[in-house]
């Protein structure tokens, strides 16, 4: 079982790691623009809109959504509910950290929503909610990410400790926020970076 796991998290960082963004800016610029140096730096789906416009960014925001949730079908398939959380969290450090970008990739937000809606279906609508709040803290974007992550983590404890229905999505055990924990960790560090 352990074998199992292991292979699907390595598939979902491999997924994880795909350069969507970056694919995707040269296929829009002609190879003229790299994200990664135009308007923020970040190259994920906020900077693309603002970079290539909005048709663009939001096709890159539906494929990182994409990376997260195939990546816990897939890993579901290979290992069981164990694999899903371990290929989704797996697939956000990718994303986050992709090997073939010298570990510098987006943020991770878009895949940790696929992520959620794969693992964690029960909790989604809240997790939009608590994302249309935050979002209303965009100078403070660190502290209402941190929020967000603890609250994540904090309802998957919740869940797995009561034993909550979750929908589509596996049943509730210690992989739920241990999972959630991964994923809000390489998310605020790669937020945190960007601060700096």
């Amino acid at each position: 079982m352990l074998l199992r796991a292991l292979a699907a998290a390595a598939t979902g960082y491999l997924l994880g790691s795909t350069p969507v963004a970056d694919t995707t800016a040269r296929l829009a610029s002609h190879g003229a623009t790299d994200l990664r140096i135009a308007g923020s730096g970040n190259p994920g789906a906020v900077n693309a809109m603002e970079v290539l416009g909005k048709g663009w960014g939001y096709g890159i925001l539906l494929a990182d959504v994409g990376k997260g949730g195939l990546a816990a079908v897939l890993g579901r398939r290979m290992a069981g509910d164990v694999g899903a959380h371990a290929a989704a969290a797996a697939a956000v450090v990718g994303h986050c950290y992709p090997l073939w970008n010298g570990f510098c990739g987006g943020k991770g937000v878009a895949a940790s929503c696929g992520q959620c809606l794969a693992t964690f279906p029960a909790y989604f609508p809240i997790d939009l909610g608590v994302a249309w709040a935050v979002a209303k803290w965009r100078q403070r974007a660190y502290p209402a990410t941190a929020f967000a992550c603890a609250v994540w983590v904090g309802a998957g404890l919740l869940w797995w400790r009561r034993r909550w229905p979750n929908a589509w999505g596996p049943a509730p055990t210690a992989a739920l926020p241990v999972a959630a924990a991964v994923s809000s960790a390489a998310i605020l560090s790669r937020f945190a970076a960007a601060r700096r």
